[in-house]
């Protein structure tokens, strides 16, 4: 709620003082499922999280398997490489640190809830639109570097004000 509160606040107050608001909506791409356990670890030693408590997260995430069971019929047991518990008390914090730094290095207005994230910024001018596409490509840099992909079906575009924008359309690179 507060993310939703926080949002439109800024928004209108950018309409309010006529001023244009481009805002691209994210998706990450089945993003509990493909936390790469690894880089999870690794994210979490450079929050100050080691010692027992570490290796009790890894013990707790290493050595899954599953296996895809219908109508009597059972797979052969897989192990599973990625993604955070769902279901657990833990597996949303851990995601949650997984992805806190998905915004380092970029300029415009980010929100995040769960696996859908928010950036925006007042279009002033064509310089504020390179800016906007510069946001996107660190987001989809960052998504490379952490092993993680946006659905590029669920990402949406949206400009808010009176003017048209002078450039319409972000693309992925």
């Amino acid at each position: 709620m507060t993310n939703l509160l926080l949002f439109l606040d800024q928004v209108l107050r950018s309409v309010d003082e006529g001023l244009c608001v481009d805002i691209v909506f994210l998706d990450l791409a089945k993003a509990f499922d493909k936390v790469p356990h690894g880089r999870l670890l690794e994210k979490l030693r450079k929050h100050g999280i080691g010692g027992k408590l570490l290796g009790i997260i890894g013990d707790w995430l290493r050595n899954r398997r599953q296996r895809v069971c219908i109508k009597g019929k059972q797979s052969t047991w897989e192990e599973v490489w990625s993604g955070v518990p769902q279901g657990s008390v833990l597996g949303p914090l851990l995601f949650l640190i997984f992805i806190n730094d998905l915004e380092e290095n970029t300029s415009g207005n980010v929100l995040k809830f769960a696996d859908d994230t928010k950036i925006f910024r007042q279009v002033r001018d064509v310089q504020d639109n390179i800016s906007m596409q510069a946001d996107l490509d660190q987001l989809v840099e960052w998504a490379n570097k952490w092993q993680m992909q946006f659905n590029v079906s669920k990402c949406k575009v949206m400009h808010v004000g009176q003017k048209k924008s002078k450039v319409s359309i972000y693309y992925e690179k």
